[in-house]
């Protein structure tokens, strides 16, 4: 018995040590593109994007997470408009940092777990593709967590995509009015 505890134990720390060193090398750089084309002007698709009041009507956060509650700041369209969330999931915050109805918003955004931010840059551009607005919703930043970070930017695997498309589906449906 003394002997498989000692085994377990072996393989366990093993295990352990491989993990370190691995996550140590796992790139923790998240960078998601998505586009969707839209049958609408400019003007159109901003005023979906640049007012964060409407932003539960077409963003897929709260769908995949029922406990979210976002909350507004007291500037809630163009720049300097603002929301924090708490949720199962996670918290955070972000602020538009640009609002423009030719080129699009962007923003910082903030994921928070206790003390500790990690940063992100986002931004949703748009683009004239004939008589339809080419809308390009990109997110940029590193998971900055010693060991962890790496995990988690490989758990997130396309889940991240997959939002974006699930995201710019419901945009277009909603500027398009279907």
């Amino acid at each position: 018995m003394k002997k498989v505890l000692m085994v377990v134990g072996l393989v366990t720390l093993v295990f352990l040590v491989l993990f370190v060193v691995i996550g140590f090398f796992l790139p923790t750089r998240v960078s998601v593109a998505r586009t969707v084309t839209i049958h609408a002007d400019k003007p159109a698709v901003h005023a979906w994007c640049s007012d964060l009041k409407k932003w539960p009507e077409w963003t897929p956060w709260a769908e995949a997470d029922k406990t979210v509650v976002t909350t507004l700041g007291p500037i809630t369209s163009g720049v300097g408009a603002s929301q924090s969330w708490t949720g199962d999931s996670g918290n955070g915050e972000l602020t538009l940092t640009q609002s423009d109805p030719n080129t699009g918003i962007a923003y910082d955004m903030n994921f928070i777990n206790g003390e500790h931010k990690t940063p992100m840059k986002s931004a949703m551009t748009y683009r004239t593709s004939g008589d339809a607005t080419e809308v390009t919703w990109t997110l940029d930043g590193d998971m900055d967590t010693p060991v962890l970070g790496g995990y988690v930017v490989l758990m997130m695997g396309g889940a991240i995509d997959a939002m974006f498309d699930q995201g710019l589906a419901k945009l277009k449906t909603k500027v398009e009015g279907k």
